[in-house]
């Protein structure tokens, strides 16, 4: 009999695996993969993703100098500098006074606010959460994004691009070799896995929200 205990990457990966399809399996986000979702939900999803980011990006600067967070702070990650790109593309360049975060991103970017900055564990989680979602679906929407909307040369959607990171699968692999080397016990790794829950809860909650974006389905027509 086997009892290798399962890596640490795995054991986050698979009591996860429930809330991360629940939150793929979202309307909106159907409606973005099936490419139906109008150019009004994209715009709205890449601001409240700003505004997310915003958050995570600000706690980076605090967890540099952290001696278990800092090997996960990664300016190649980053994405804010690409979505005041895509934003001054699809909204002009005075969206930064136009927009504003739906609720549930707004309590999702306090969750990062409160959290983030002061504890190690729930950074590597909204990091994991975010970042390791955006290298392995995101750059698949990204390629829907671009054939749906007609955007030329990726603009308007540069927030799913890294060209900082040539070989994304060996980031990934290296990336879960951190997670297994975590100088973490029992309670601690439970922690982290608990605050990856409460960000995909988050997650979800904005594309419910966003949902409202999407249009209703045709009616079936009456049988004669």
């Amino acid at each position: 009999m086997n009892t290798t205990e399962a890596s640490f990457s795995v054991q986050v990966r698979e009591a996860t695996k429930q809330v991360h399809g629940v939150a793929e399996s979202e309307r909106f986000v159907t409606a973005l993969l099936d490419g139906v979702l109008p150019l009004e939900g994209y715009v709205a999803l890449a601001v409240q993703h700003y505004f997310i980011y915003a958050a995570l990006e600000t706690a980076a600067e605090a967890m540099r100098e952290d001696p278990m967070a800092a090997p996960f702070v990664d300016d190649a990650l980053h994405r804010l500098a690409t979505l005041e790109a895509d934003l001054t593309f699809l909204v002009g360049p005075d969206w930064a006074e136009k927009i504003s975060p739906i609720p549930a991103t707004a309590a999702y970017a306090a969750r990062i606010r409160e959290t983030c900055a002061t504890s190690a564990t729930a950074y590597i989680a909204h990091h994991y959460t975010r970042y390791i979602g955006d290298l392995s679906g995101g750059v698949m929407i990204g390629r829907v994004v671009n054939r749906t909307f007609g955007l030329v040369d990726g603009v308007g959607a540069k927030f799913y691009e890294f060209d900082e990171i040539p070989a994304i699968p060996t980031y990934k692999k290296e990336y879960r070799a951190k997670l297994d080397a975590l100088p973490l016990d029992g309670p601690a790794k439970q922690a982290l896995i608990d605050e990856v829950v409460v960000a995909y809860a988050h997650n979800t909650a904005v594309f419910a929200e966003l949902a409202e974006l999407v249009p209703a389905a045709p009616k079936p027509e009456a049988q004669a």
